[in-house]
This record gives structure tokens, sequence and C-alpha cells, in this order.
């Protein structure tokens, strides 16, 4: 486990006289826009498993502000297909306050999507457990990732079983907020069934198998409906018109007008972080 320390610096303005003394109280009354120190904390293992490809896949990144406590936490899945894909901090989300959490989980083929589902779903029960260590609270956890790990944040949400095996309430979560998520069954996952990705099924590994009333905040950011991945918005949009046909008031929907699968990802955080505020009002 290897750790390091950034920090993101404050420029000095001058001091004197009244305007000075103005701008002393302001920062006192301000402390957020003081330099804060950061701690990046590598490949901490979050699984109990034991075989050789869980030992050597199953681990997080932590990146936190060293001196905060009661900090909102920030769960990163990657993309890839399900198939590929690293660990990450995300730029967009450093030197914001937040503990970011960088997960990796095992990919298919070498294991099944109910195996990558329950890493997933452990490393969200490590960051209950743990994420107190890193300054943050266990009650203002934010679920999130890209494509893949879109996916992966729906179906932690909507099918409460993945995390209750690890003792958690998936309703814990504060916020989940999937970017480019695959509503139906992943197109990994039908390839793996036989199926090929223009073929759309919806099964039990499928966020809109799994549509409830009764969970928290769910964002659905996707790109331009034109450019997107395999019909990726026009999935969210049925899965946004069934969640509040079944009653449930907090499921947002944006596209993101220009953007394709990749390029919507740095926009979506804007819309994440809109709605992070909105949650702690």
């Amino acid at each position: 486990m290897k750790t390091t320390t950034n920090k993101t610096k404050q420029t000095s303005l001058p001091m004197g006289g009244f305007g000075g003394g103005l701008l002393l109280l302001f920062l006192f009354l301000a402390p957020s826009l003081w330099a804060q120190d950061y701690k990046f904390v590598s490949d901490v293992s979050y699984t109990k498993k034991t075989d050789d490809y869980a030992r050597e896949r199953l681990k997080l990144d932590v990146y936190y502000p060293v001196q905060q406590h009661d900090g909102t936490v920030v769960v990163w899945f990657h993309g890839g297909g399900l198939e590929a894909g690293q660990k990450e901090i995300p730029e967009r989300l450093k030197n914001k306050g937040y503990v970011v959490v960088g997960v990796n989980y095992r990919l298919l083929p070498k294991v099944t999507v109910a195996e990558t589902l329950d890493d997933a779903a452990e490393a969200v029960a490590w960051v209950f457990r743990h994420v107190g260590e890193y300054g943050g609270d266990a009650r203002k956890i934010v679920v999130t990732g890209h494509s893949a790990g879109g996916y992966l944040s729906m179906m932690l949400c909507l099918n409460k079983a993945w995390l209750a095996r690890y003792g958690v309430d998936a309703d814990e979560v504060m916020l989940y907020v999937p970017f480019s998520g695959q509503a139906i069954t992943h197109y990994n996952v039908r390839k793996m069934q036989g199926i090929g990705p223009l073929k759309p099924t919806i099964d039990e590994w499928a966020p809109l198998y799994w549509v409830r009333n009764d969970c928290p905040p769910l964002v659905l950011i996707c790109g331009d409906r034109e450019l997107e991945l395999y019909g990726r918005y026009d999935e969210n949009q049925y899965l946004d018109r069934m969640m509040k046909l079944v009653g449930h008031k907090q499921t947002y929907l944006y596209e993101l007008d220009g953007h394709d699968h990749g390029s919507m990802v740095d926009p979506a955080f804007h819309i994440l972080e809109r709605h992070i505020r909105q949650m702690k009002k």
C-alpha cells in the first residue's frame, strides 16, 4: 500500500487596511478556501476472497483531504465494457474536498457478471466500514462511474440483494449517479450468452428488471442520443420513465447534446456535483 501527499495552493493577497481585515474575516468564515493537503493511498485490498485473480485485482485507491472530517465520499467505478479498465481517481473530483475511492473489480470473461457485481458490492461495503478513517462520512456516500461503472452503480442501486450480502442496505447510499450506464442487459454479458450487441434483452442482469419506487435519488446522465453507444440514451430514458411510473419521484435524466459516449464524461461531473450540493442542503 503506497501513500503520497499533494497540496492545493492558494495565491497570497495583500492584507493591509480595512480591505485586508475584511479578507481575513472572510477567510476565517470560509475555511474551505484555505489550501488543503490531500493524501493518496493506493492498492488497498478490499476483499476477503482468496483466489489469485481476486487478490491481484480487488484493490482500491483513496484520495482524501487530510484535515477534513465527515466529508462527502465519491465511489468511482471505471469503465471498459466490464472487460477492461483500471481504477482511477478522476481529475475533476480532485481538490474539491471529497474523499474519492477508485475501485478495481474482476473482469469478464475471466469471471461471470455475478462475480463482478459481487466485487462492486464488496467494495462499497468496505467504504461504509472504513471511510471514517479517511475523514469521510458514511451517511454521505455517492456511488457513480462511467459506462460499465455506471452499469454497476445502477445494479447496486436497484437490486438491493448485492449490498445486502455484505450487511449494507443499498438505501443507505446518499446518491447514485451512473454516467452512460447500460439499463438493459449489458452487451458483454449478452456476448457471453451468445447474443449480439444489437439484440437487446432484459433479464436479471438488467437494471431495468429491478425498477423500484423506494431507492435513493438516481441521476442518469448520458451523451447525445444520436452519438451515444448502442442507443444508451434511449435505454436510460426508458429506465427513467419506468422508475417514475412505479412511483419513484427522484429519478433525474440528463442528455448532454453534442457529446458522445466518451466525451460526455467531463461535463457530467458538473451535474454530479450539483446534485451532491443539493443533497447536502
